[in-house]
């Protein structure tokens, strides 16, 4: 039995080969075991340090009540306040929460942002619902979570199915069940917040503004132009869209893409703008007017530089890893790949830019918006950007540098890179008592 199979039998993980905690969890001691981690730090790691469920029913419009399961797992906090997302999504699980709490906190790490890992979610399908129904929800899960989030310990943000209203939302409760003291800041608890209410500029943009900006750093030397090169996107909700927006702002080439409601394509390129406005108005890439439908099939091989999943987590499986048409595949959303995926395109050499590196945008701005909350301060759109930039080029470069000294990927240096600097925290603050 290996190392990394022995933490996981230490701690009663059972293993799935399909699970995406397992495969999450994997790749952190993957990591580990690159820099040998202290076989402590390995255990801690693996699992989260608090997962809390609860249940609570909520009033519908025609006066019946429906149970909903809420989540909250918060994975470390050895670098500051948990910090992640709330999705809202009918196949919210809690080994799917524990994943991304985890990823979390390797994303934060990696940035060195003074964050931990969380992440949050309500078993329900959003769409399902109408504005009351979603507010009632959304105000009896915060006040459900009670103490355990909080501006200085544990702050949310928007996730899939969720938004800047919700966060509105979230905060507002927040700040009506607490304490008078605790509410002074209270609009701090969350991030993603609309711009009137505490917001930052680009906030809605930074997921897809910080892949942008790797895929900027990372191409060059390659042999690759922004300005010429096509692409691809599994996704086309906030950070899809983004992505695509920014990249055609720069010359770049959307060739194919697929969401839930079918696949498009156009060999002389989609505009990404107006690609934009009819999802917003039809809910879906499927039946825009200036590309051709086509099959999945066609849409994995569609010949391209850059192919970007930008949706939901273990999309990609073999069968779609196998049809791949790609020089690059650019992790927008965390975790797009199946193990069996990994595996084979990791044997097969393609170049894979990591999500904790190309989506840490989000979490980046969402720094920005809870910095400037707690000091009273407004950014404005050109500073927010700078940053970003800045920050985002900055880790880059590390993630770089990681790789050529191990010899390794860039996935594997990424999580090393995170690892080390979570290391080095722990080994100046100790293991409490």
């Amino acid at each position: 039995m290996d190392a990394i199979e022995t933490v996981i039998t230490d701690l009663e993980i059972t293993y799935e080969p399909t699970n995406i905690y397992y495969q999450t969890i994997h790749s952190v001691l993957d990591a580990a075991e690159l820099i040998e981690l202290p076989r402590r730090l390995k255990l801690i790691l693996a699992q989260p340090k608090n997962e809390l469920i609860v249940h609570f029913p909520v009033r519908m419009d025609n006066g019946s009540f429906s149970l909903f399961k809420g989540y909250r797992v918060q994975h470390n906090n050895i670098l500051g306040s948990y910090k992640g997302g709330i999705r809202y999504h009918h196949d919210v699980s809690l080994d799917h929460i524990k994943a991304l709490a985890a990823i979390m906190t390797m994303k934060c790490a990696l940035v060195q942002l003074p964050f931990g890992g969380a992440k949050g979610g309500v078993k329900v399908d959003p769409h399902a619902h109408t504005h009351s129904e979603l507010t009632a929800l959304t105000r009896r899960f915060t006040s459900a979570l009670g103490t355990n989030i909080g501006p200085a310990y544990d702050i949310p943000a928007p996730d899939v199915g969720t938004n800047a209203q919700i966060m509105a939302w979230m905060a507002d409760t927040y700040m009506n069940v607490h304490e008078p003291h605790e509410r002074l800041d209270g609009g701090s608890v969350v991030t993603g917040k609309p711009l009137a209410f505490g917001g930052c500029h680009g906030r809605e943009k930074a997921t897809g503004q910080g892949v942008v900006f790797v895929i900027e750093d990372l191409i060059p030397e390659m042999g690759f132009r922004l300005d010429q090169v096509t692409f691809s996107l599994v996704g086309y909700g906030n950070v899809g869209s983004w992505t695509g927006r920014l990249l055609a702002e720069r010359g770049a080439t959307l060739r194919a893409v697929m969401d839930h409601t079918g696949a498009i394509g156009h060999a002389r390129g989609i505009d990404a703008e107006k690609l934009a406005d009819h999802v917003l108005q039809t809910g879906g890439v499927a039946d825009f007017p200036d590309a051709d439908p086509i099959s999945e099939r066609d849409f994995y091989r569609t010949d391209v530089d850059l192919f970007i999943p930008a949706a939901l987590e273990q999309m990609i499986d073999i069968e779609q890893a196998q049809l791949l048409n790609c020089k690059i595949l650019v992790e927008a959303g965390n975790t797009p790949c199946t193990p069996a995926a990994e595996i084979y395109l990791n044997n097969h050499d393609l170049p894979i830019f990591p999500a904790i590196l190309c989506n840490a945008g989000g979490v980046t701005v969402s720094y920005f918006e809870w910095k400037q909350n707690r000091q009273a301060e407004v950014w404005d759109l050109a500073d927010v950007d700078a940053q970003l930039k800045k920050m985002m080029s900055r880790t880059t470069a590390r993630v770089k540098a990681r790789a050529r000294s191990l010899n390794c990927s860039m996935h594997q240096a990424a999580y090393c890179e995170a690892l080390d600097h979570i290391r080095q925290v722990y080994e100046l603050r100790g293991i409490f008592p």
